[in-house]
């Protein structure tokens, strides 16, 4: 065998087994983020999503996103009648037993929690445990965003990548403060009367979510009436005229998780949410960043929103 015979089969063989490497990553599925393992003292959307599925399987269980004795002994108990072992810690076999498939036309507990993970990235939806249009579409596009395939079908690979996509005591992330299908978009850059804030009018009893992951203390005054503070590098969201109180006290929250419900409650004229941010010491105009957060877009950074020009 010649030496130039040598180097051109060299060459064939570097070829064809680059050829067949590059194939082989085109064909390589999407990674996925890996279940998030959950226990007594987790909390967050991710713990809320066990609880529906709990219930789901036949283990009603409160869903409020805090995973006390309650949950953790709702949790043995599935897995001893799984015939798992009874450690009462979610980890990726327990999560594999507990996912339902759930399509458009399907409802109850596993839709709820379905929708639950959804909001966490951002969607925006009712859990009203109806799988309907709406959340067929939030699926898709949450499928399209990670390289899934855009079938609307929750399945264990989208579950994976729905709880994977942030932990459960604070994951990253923003979500929009209430169901998106309760406003029209043209309501989120309307002027406060008369500071930087946004009043977004609402029916008593509407969800309110957490934009963003942070530390959330429920409060009660004669102004705010029933609100939420939401603290989070440094800036201060605001939430005011709930009804109800979603926890008491202060918690760690995700982006998505309930915090409350809106109402009329403290210096209102009429059932809304009223919504301030506060960055560097002062009060911005919050109508760009919800805006961006109705559109699913990542927002303008709190300190860059304006002082003023959003007073009516």
């Amino acid at each position: 065998m010649t030496r130039m015979f040598r180097r051109r089969l060299a060459a064939v063989v570097l070829t064809i087994v680059t050829a067949l490497g590059l194939a082989l990553t085109a064909a390589a599925p999407p990674a996925q983020a890996a279940w998030p393992v959950l226990q007594q003292g987790s909390s967050g959307p991710d713990v809320t999503a066990v609880q529906h599925l709990l219930t789901a399987r036949g283990h009603a269980t409160g869903a409020d996103g805090a995973f006390g004795p309650g949950t953790a002994s709702s949790v043995r108990a599935f897995q001893s009648a799984r015939g798992l072992a009874a450690d009462g810690v979610v980890g990726q076999a327990t999560w594999g037993a507990l996912v339902v498939t759930v399509r458009q036309g399907d409802a109850g507990s596993a839709v709820r929690a379905a929708q639950v993970l959804l909001n966490k990235h951002g969607a925006g939806l009712g859990v009203d445990g109806a799988f309907g249009a709406g959340t067929a579409a939030a699926v898709r596009s949450f499928q399209s965003a990670r390289g899934l395939a855009a079938d609307g079908i929750v399945g264990p690979v989208t579950w994976e990548a729905l709880a994977g996509g942030g932990g459960g005591g604070g994951g990253a992330g923003w979500a929009l403060m209430i169901p998106r299908s309760n406003l029209p978009r043209s309501e989120f850059d309307d002027p406060h009367h008369t500071y930087p804030a946004l009043d977004l009018p609402t029916a008593t009893g509407v969800p309110a979510y957490a934009v963003t992951g942070g530390t959330a203390t429920a409060m009660s005054n004669s102004r705010c009436g029933n609100g939420v503070s939401l603290v989070a590098g440094g800036v201060t969201y605001l939430y005011c005229h709930f009804s109800s109180h979603a926890f008491s006290g202060t918690r760690t929250v995700a982006a998505g998780q309930l915090l409350g419900h809106t109402g009329n409650t403290g210096n209102s004229t009429g059932p809304h949410l009223h919504f301030q941010i506060t960055a560097g010491g002062a009060l911005r105009c919050p109508q760009a960043f919800a805006l961006a957060l109705y559109d699913g877009r990542t927002p303008p950074s709190p300190s860059s929103l304006p002082t003023s020009g959003c007073i009516g």
